[in-house]
């Protein structure tokens, strides 16, 4: 049943639409259409996930324990790069030419209200690396890890308690970025919403379409490890403006607006 929601910065009500477990692959499948209606603006950003990911790793593939917070922050902030694939799909949706300069610019009519978003999520990725780093100097208390000692510590039975202590504290951080974001920034854009507004009408579609937002965030995991495990992460290339692209559409499959009534 849709639940009706007062959104006071758009005049409209804001309605939670019904969702089935089918859903998310329906937004792949929409956010492929786009990615193909303009593969220059695609392959833009894709560059720009890949060549962030290679960086980080060049640099700190020797330090394994700021490699991980710092890939666990570009999880975080990786919807802000995205928003300019929202753009491009908005545009599309609206009919109008999907163009990288309209996309590259999309910030500037919300920097309010983005700029609030992102410093929430800097707030957590501070909270996630240092968390990292306890887990870290609990385990490894003869000090910090190579990479590929870690890599061993991963796959070795006997750590299994790391292995669990780690994901329990990383996955608890992705889930409430996860909540907080997983409409909140495509709202921002499309209705220019306030901050506080959009992230509760996030956890709002988590909360009241909890199965069809599993499916989704598992689908988000497993092609972003996908893409990852590729020789030089080159699958981040099309993985990533292809999630760009099918957030939006998750963003639309969640929420319409219907007209408010007129004050008494």
């Amino acid at each position: 049943m849709a639940e009706q929601v007062p959104d006071t910065a758009a005049s409209a009500l804001r309605v939670l639409q019904p969702m089935g477990l089918a859903d998310p692959f329906r937004w792949l499948a929409a956010g492929w259409q786009d990615l193909r209606a303009a593969p220059g603006i695609a392959a833009f950003y894709g560059l720009c996930f890949w060549g962030m990911a290679v960086v980080l790793g060049a640099v700190f593939r020797n330090k394994p324990e700021y490699t991980m917070s710092f890939v666990s922050g570009c999880f975080l902030v990786g919807p802000f790069l995205a928003m300019g694939l929202y753009e491009s799909s908005r545009r599309r949706e609206a009919g109008l030419p999907q163009d990288l300069g309209a996309s590259l610019t999309c910030w500037d009519k919300h920097l309010g209200s983005m700029g609030m978003l992102v410093l929430v999520l800097m707030l957590l990725e501070l909270l996630w690396g240092r968390a990292s780093l306890v887990v870290f100097a609990v385990f490894f208390n003869t000090g910090m890890p190579t990479t590929a000692s870690v890599l061993q510590a991963v796959f070795n039975p006997e750590n299994w308690e790391f292995v669990a202590v780690y994901t329990l504290v990383g996955g608890a951080f992705a889930a409430l970025v996860f909540g907080t974001c997983v409409v909140s920034i495509p709202m921002v854009l499309d209705r220019d919403t306030d901050a506080i507004t959009a992230g509760i009408a996030s956890l709002q579609v988590v909360f009241g379409r909890t199965g069809p937002m599993l499916v989704w965030g598992a689908l988000i995991v497993a092609l972003l490890v996908g893409a990852m495990l590729l020789p030089w992460a080159v699958g981040v290339l099309l993985v990533g403006p292809w999630l760009g692209h099918a957030s939006w559409h998750a963003y639309r499959g969640s929420f319409r607006w219907d007209a408010a009534p007129p004050a008494p």
